[in-house]
């Protein structure tokens, strides 16, 4: 028998006791195949119960000698030491306190959500990029040739560069004045004001859209100490749904390798609501629904439609 190692584990009989294994379910297989072929061809009927029943007991008897060699041979391998060299991260797990700080559960729930997200962000990514042609909205009278260079996919733009891009959107749209602001440092807020029909708040890092609330043209949209009100919601329900419907405008323009493209792709798209309580639903041919005009703006054709008509 080989001498037993520092990490309490003795390999000799480790490597027995894995044979042992394996005769153990070879022999198991033996008395399935027993049952399975049942009484086999003889003279009489009494020699094959005879036949039958030896070969049963034989394999039964096979099974409980590799059973308990199995067992003695198991008591032999010993036991794996405790002493493992895990450093820091070992005393972790030994807070006498477990119920008011659990440190150690709490990091690996972490990790494994950390894992989670990174694997589900990937996957997002391979979406979004297949279908990236795809994700801009109507240009009015704008040349494909004319369409600028690639940028850097980056959220470092240089502030000057961020506002010539909001410049020249501005320049865009006469009917529609955007006003840009950094209260926070070098992160802008724009403050979009759409004719007499609403005004919209859209938070930027760098050159990409962060956030979007929609109010109506007469609604506060500043706090008492003169700030843009990023967080409180309108008091309309018109247009609570119109800044629903700017999330999901927001995800779906995504063009990282062109975040301008982006941004003025949203911006057509939030020109379209010039005419919110103008307009009729395309599919119903109606103003009101549920007492409500058309909300919902198309992100290729950008026609109207209410909420559940655009299904």
């Amino acid at each position: 028998m080989a001498d037993t190692l520092s990490v309490g584990i003795n390999l000799d009989a480790f490597a027995h006791a894995i044979n042992a294994i394996q005769q153990l379910r070879s022999s198991v297989t033996r008395v399935f195949d027993t049952l399975k072929d049942g009484m086999k061809n003889k003279e009489t009927l009494e020699g094959r119960e005879k036949a039958f029943i030896s070969d049963f007991q034989e394999n039964l008897h096979a099974v409980n000698r590799d059973l308990n060699e199995l067992e003695r041979l198991s008591n032999l391998v010993g036991r794996p030491s405790e002493s493992h060299p895990l450093h820091n991260s070992g005393l972790l797990s030994l807070d006498p306190v477990q119920d008011k700080t659990p440190l150690y559960s709490q990091l690996l729930q972490a990790y494994k959500w950390s894992n989670k997200l990174q694997y589900h962000a990937g996957l997002a990514s391979s979406l979004l990029n297949q279908q990236s042609l795809k994700r801009s909205a109507m240009q009015m009278g704008v040349s494909a040739k004319r369409r600028p260079k690639v940028q850097p996919t980056t959220l470092a733009l240089p502030p000057q560069y961020v506002d010539d891009v909001i410049a020249r959107i501005d320049r865009m749209f006469p009917d529609m004045s955007i006003h840009l602001s950094r209260p926070n440092g070098s992160s802008a807020v724009l403050l979009v004001t759409l004719g007499k029909v609403l005004k919209a708040i859209v938070v930027m890092r760098s050159l990409f859209i962060d956030r979007t609330i929609v109010k109506a043209y007469n609604e506060n949209v500043y706090t008492e100490d003169g700030k843009l009100d990023i967080w409180s919601k309108s008091n309309y329900q018109v247009f609570q749904k119109v800044t629903d419907h700017a999330t999901t405008a927001l995800l779906h323009y995504q063009l990282p390798q062109m975040p301008d493209v982006v941004v003025r792709s949203f911006m057509t798209w939030l020109r379209s609501y010039i005419k919110l309580f103008q307009g009729t639903c395309q599919r119903c041919g109606k103003f009101l629904q549920d007492g409500l005009p058309p909300t919902w703006r198309d992100f290729r054709t950008l026609e109207a439609f209410h909420d559940t008509c655009r299904q």
